[in-house]
């Protein structure tokens, strides 16, 4: 019978597994290739009269949709960022003519009363942290606090590697076209 380990010795083998897999040389140069693979295939794809807001947000989404393929589902915000993605290709896929303003119904939310809007006003600060960053990780709005917290450790860590790929890439590619920085 397996056992499992409770308390702040499951925590930091938790948090020294995630520093790990974000952190070793391995996981870095896998996704770096298939970032560098996806971009080129993004780039061939794409049309060549791209405005640089767009041009920058197809980087950004390939960035992020790389750095999901390569966490391979274990995690929430991993799931909830390729989730999006098939979402988004099946209403693109499935796009309706769109009906005109006019003829929309308004579906906006009642207003909250009174009562309401003072309890969301006195939040203690914590919860609004809280609220605050379950809004900025993917996947994890309503998650409790301690898997917030984790998935939340693993994202950064994640993105950290994204930042490094990503600076690295812009290195050699600055420098092959002979342009030096610095």
């Amino acid at each position: 019978m397996k056992t499992r380990k409770i308390g702040a010795d499951a925590q930091s083998s938790d948090i020294s597994r995630t520093e790990v897999r974000w952190r070793s040389e391995s996981s870095q140069r896998i996704y770096s290739v298939k970032l560098v693979e996806a971009l080129q295939r993004a780039i061939q794809n794409s049309t060549p009269a791209l405005s640089i807001s767009a041009g920058s947000r197809a980087v950004r989404d390939v960035a992020d949709r790389v750095l999901a393929m390569t966490a391979k589902g274990r995690t929430r915000w991993s799931r909830a960022i390729l989730a999006s993605r098939r979402r988004l290709s099946i209403l693109r896929r499935h796009r309706k003519v769109k009906k005109s303003r006019a003829s929309r119904i308004n579906r906006r939310s009642k207003p909250l009363s009174a009562a309401a809007e003072d309890r969301t006003r006195r939040l203690p600060a914590v919860e609004k942290r809280i609220k605050v960053l379950s809004q900025l990780v993917p996947g994890c709005k309503g998650a409790p606090v301690t898997d917030l917290l984790e998935e939340a450790g693993d994202y950064i860590a994640a993105l950290e590697m994204q930042i490094r790929s990503m600076i690295t890439l812009t290195e050699i590619i600055s420098g092959s076209n002979g342009e030096r920085t610095g």
